[in-house]
């Protein structure tokens, strides 16, 4: 049986240092009339910051860009979350994935942001192409007992 969309809203942000929190609060508030549970709610905030700030930190390394997030609600209570930016893409999304890789000082980043995501989220994709961006799809079952 195919899931049927009952709601769905698409922002384009700056990717900027700031806009992870406005993503994350939007993304909370367009979930709340499913009433997730608290430890829900923040899961999925939690992932959002995550993906988002990694769009920020490394798609646009010396030009500004843009980040799209597009959250789908379908009839069983699954969400699906979709940040996707135009930047300069992964070379290798297995590498990326692992715990701890960065592109980036290991000062300033922890290299752990998919391994956040894929800890709060029941599913993540990432489909990337050197110089032609990423798109990060994850997916939340809202459903009381999920």
């Amino acid at each position: 049986m195919k899931m049927k969309v009952t709601n769905h809203v698409r922002m384009v942000l700056p990717a900027e240092v700031g806009n992870e929190g406005f993503a994350r609060a939007a993304v909370a508030a367009f979930c709340a009339p499913l009433c997730p549970t608290v430890e829900q709610i923040n899961d999925i905030k939690t992932a959002v910051s995550e993906a988002v700030t990694n769009a920020i930190v490394h798609a646009y390394p010396e030009k500004k860009g843009e980040i799209t997030v597009e959250v789908v609600i379908y009839d069983d209570k699954m969400v699906s979350i979709r940040v996707s930016d135009e930047g300069i893409g992964m070379a290798n999304v297995d590498e990326a994935r692992k715990p701890f890789y960065t592109t980036k000082s290991a000062n300033e980043h922890s290299g752990m942001g998919f391994t956040i995501m894929e800890a709060f989220m029941d599913a993540i994709d990432v489909a990337s192409e050197l110089g032609g961006g990423t798109i990060l799809t994850m997916r939340k079952n809202l459903k009381e007992n999920a």
